[in-house]
């Protein structure tokens, strides 16, 4: 009985020190973690980047007008001022004259003299107002030819372009084809020499502006030499 109970103890002491260490050996395995799913790469948003804006547009440089130039509505007083009664035309004659050469540095408020058969002459005085150089008086006088006779007198605004110096008007002008024609009872022509553009605005003138052909002299004294 006591060796039964002893070989009892003995088999139990067996099993426990063969299970024990097998027991331990499972505890020491790690736990095999589990595996984490692969998330998609997204990648980061770009801060939206706004568009330049445009720059505006810029304007035209005929409607930009310089310190030394005269606005439309300036050469409109300054007409009506000097023409009177008869300047109802004289907006639309300036409007056409800006639109096609720009805002002039200057111009000259005068009278003259003309008569034709045939060939003609034309002889004329006034004043250059400037914005930046001074006034200065001067005459003008010069030949034509054409289908004309007759004798007319009137008063004259003409609008002076790119005029560098008061005394570099003082040259003779010719005429630039195509540019004479009447609005409202105003004629209108233009004249050119070395980039210098005169338009000369006369009133009453009729069709004698279509009709002849010839050139401007200015100078600082009054001639009878129109050559």
């Amino acid at each position: 009985m006591v060796f039964a109970s002893r070989l009892a103890a003995v088999t139990l002491a067996g099993v426990m020190c063969w299970t024990v260490p097998a027991f331990a050996q499972q505890q020491q395995q790690p736990y095999p973690q589990q595996e984490q799913p692969q998330q998609p790469y997204v990648q980061p948003a770009q801060p939206y980047a706004q568009p330049d804006a445009a720059p505006p547009p810029a304007p035209s440089p005929r409607a930009q007008q310089a310190p030394n130039t005269y606005a439309p509505d300036e050469l409109v007083g300054a007409g009506h001022r000097f023409f009177g009664n008869v300047s109802r035309g004289l907006a639309s004659v300036i409007e056409r004259a800006v639109s096609q050469w720009g805002l002039p540095n200057g111009y000259v408020l005068g009278e003259e003299g003309s008569g034709a058969f045939v060939a003609g002459l034309r002889y004329g005085e006034g004043t250059l107002y400037t914005k930046n150089a001074g006034d200065l008086h001067v005459y003008w006088q010069g030949p034509s030819v054409g289908f004309d006779w007759g004798g007319d007198g009137a008063r004259t605004m003409t609008l002076v372009y790119n005029l560098p110096a008061t005394n570099a008007i003082y040259q003779r002008f010719g005429g630039i084809d195509g540019s004479a024609y009447i609005i409202g009872g105003f004629g209108m022509t233009a004249l050119t020499a070395n980039s210098i553009v005169l338009v000369p605005i006369r009133s009453g003138l009729g069709l004698r502006l279509g009709a002849n052909i010839g050139y401007l002299k200015y100078t600082p004294r009054p001639t009878w030499n129109p050559f």
